[in-house]
């Protein structure tokens, strides 16, 4: 049924809800354990490796685990509610065992890409200050320079292979001690996973402790996550989501799917990340409720990595971005044995190119949707109504959410009108941590300010037509200009730079760095490599150009802005 104000509801499932302000849940943890005693026995995640190794954690496994880490927490580590906890894992079954046993203890779940570089951790730390640290091995060796000046008190430290049968996580270990050598000596004190949950069900046994009551006054207001993002100044920002904030957008999008999924026999693919808001509560805490088994690929990379858990398992839904789908239409093992099973996928992080989705429906014969949000809306703003996607338009708001564009003074645009998109609704963050100018700037009242500037048609599909923002996107990774360049600033070799995205046919975008040189002898590869040593892979520019001079205002500031539409000017002239 339409809503008389949001003429855009008319496309949604029928039996949705227009409005969805409150969950019938407190919190999170309390919607976890729900599940977890729905389903019981039921296998809720699987790990899959690349050549098909696996092991798999029921509800009742990961309910139990995650209440053992809480009581571990609490009363071995002493953490109190409201204290921060940051989780540097890949996808794995230690993921939501972490995850989930951080919400229950009552504590501020921190996550950090596994994959930074000591430096970005530093930066991370210092600000959320957290109290305790669950990492993966393979990147504890990073700890030391991390924490230096501002020490964090508990380190628990897990495998890759984390929860697997004895004999694949055993192969997984000498691999990665004796092969690869990816996991170096801890010179640090620390306890291991699984140690930390034999000593939390240990006190939760001689102290007849009950978890539940660790969380019994978390409130729905309360802060569940802290979720980092940059800025067009550089400054890294962690979004504070609170516990509403994520289950009503969870509900939201699922409300959306009404009629396509079913609670209890959904086979979901998670191949992003879980540490990414997209990932983590469509994937981790979307499909934890709809009951759903979740295969988890620890690293898609190469795509062949895939392979054995299309084989293996009767994918039904999965979640990708653009170059995600792009890459698996131009694998040959996918394109000669489709998944049969999918009966859609959905993309976020970057703009889904017509092509690739028209592709990848020719292929599997289901569609891509896409949705569109940011990691201060938790993340899903707007999703397309399956079977009713409109080219180059990113959906309709998704139920109780109100999107409009606005000009420069904050009034609404004429309807067809580009404006700033700004939205509000029960999914909008609580505000940046510890950074309330920071807030101030992305709010107008209630409404927050995504950057973006958008179009909405009469029946309420929106097109993004320009980003606002210097922000680059690079696989659906956000890369902030002000970061890479400090970097590359900082080598004695520059005298300027300026860093902007530029069109790349394979990842979206890639980071481009326009550099004037104060030493003749240094090189694009000299650059690169520095930029290796402080900056995580996607945000190493891909392509280092010398000028002899930038584009500058008449103030000396370098104008990003000129320099992209020239470039842009060079690559539609190819």
């Amino acid at each position: 049924m339409q809503h008389p104000d949001r003429p855009w509801t008319a496309f949604y499932p029928a039996g949705a809800r227009a409005e969805i302000a409150a969950t019938a849940y407190r919190n999170l943890a309390d919607m976890i354990r729900a599940v977890a005693e729905t389903y019981g026995s039921n296998p809720a995640f699987t790990c899959c490796l690349p050549n098909g190794m696996n092991g798999t954690l029921s509800f009742a496994q990961v309910d139990e685990m995650s209440d053992a880490l809480a009581v571990y927490l609490r009363e071995v580590a002493g953490l109190k509610q409201g204290d921060r906890v940051a989780v540097q894992l890949p996808n794995g079954l230690s993921f939501p065992v972490a995850a989930f046993g951080v919400l229950k203890a009552g504590c501020v779940l921190v996550n950090v890409n596994p994959l930074y570089t000591a430096d970005e951790m530093a930066k991370q730390f210092a600000d959320a200050e957290p109290h305790a640290l669950i990492i993966v091995d393979m990147f504890a060796d990073k700890i030391p320079a991390a924490t230096l000046g501002h020490p964090i008190p508990n380190i628990i430290v897990t495998r890759v292979a984390e929860f697997l049968p004895v004999l694949p996580r055993g192969i997984v270990g000498l691999v990665q001690k004796y092969w690869d050598q990816s996991v170096k000596p801890i010179d640090i004190a620390h306890t291991r996973l699984p140690e930390a949950l034999a000593a939390g069900r240990a006190k939760a046994a001689q102290a007849r402790i009950e978890v539940d009551a660790y969380h019994q006054s978390v409130t729905g207001d309360d802060v569940a996550v802290l979720q980092y993002t940059g800025g067009t100044t550089g400054v890294s920002k962690g979004a504070m989501l609170t516990h509403a904030n994520l289950l009503v957008n969870m509900e939201q999008v699922m409300e959306l799917l009404t009629g396509h999924l079913a609670k209890g026999r959904e086979v979901a693919l998670t191949a992003l990340p879980m540490y990414h808001i997209f990932a983590f509560n469509v994937n981790l805490l979307g499909f934890w409720w709809l009951g759903a088994r979740n295969i988890l690929i620890p690293n898609p990379r190469p795509l062949t990595s895939l392979k054995r858990a299309f084989e293996n398992y009767k994918i039904t839904w999965m979640s990708g971005v653009n170059t995600l789908f792009n890459g698996l239409t131009n694998e040959i093992w996918f394109t000669d044995a489709p998944p049969r099973h999918l009966k859609f996928a959905s993309a976020g992080g970057m703009a889904l190119q017509s092509s690739v989705a028209e592709k990848w429906q020719r292929i599997t014969g289901a569609p891509v949707i896409q949705g569109y949000g940011l990691t201060e809306t938790s993340p899903v703003l707007t999703f397309e109504p399956l079977g009713k996607a409109r080219p180059g338009s990113i959906g309709v708001p998704v139920p109780g959410t109100e999107i409009v564009c606005m000009d420069e003074d904050g009034q609404p645009v004429p309807q067809g009108e580009p404006g700033e998109i700004a939205a509000r609704g029960p999914q909008i963050m609580k505000g940046y941590w510890r950074k309330p100018e920071e807030t101030a700037k992305t709010m107008r009242g209630d409404w927050f300010l995504t950057g973006d500037i958008g179009v909405i048609d009469a029946d309420g599909y929106i097109r993004i037509v320009d980003r606002k923002k210097d922000m680059v996107v690079v696989s659906g990774f956000n890369v902030y200009p002000n970061e890479v360049e400090d970097v590359l600033a900082a080598h004695p070799g520059v005298l300027e730079v300026a860093v902007i995205g530029v069109p790349d046919a394979g990842t979206g975008e890639a980071v481009a760095a326009y550099v004037v040189k104060s030493d003749p002898g240094i090189t694009a590869e000299t650059l690169r490599a520095y930029a290796k040593e402080h900056l995580t892979a996607y945000k190493v520019p891909k392509r280092v150009e010398f000028r002899d001079e930038l584009p500058k205002s008449n103030v000396g500031k370098i104008l990003r802005k000129d320099l992209r539409a020239e470039v842009l000017t060079q690559v539609a002239a190819e």
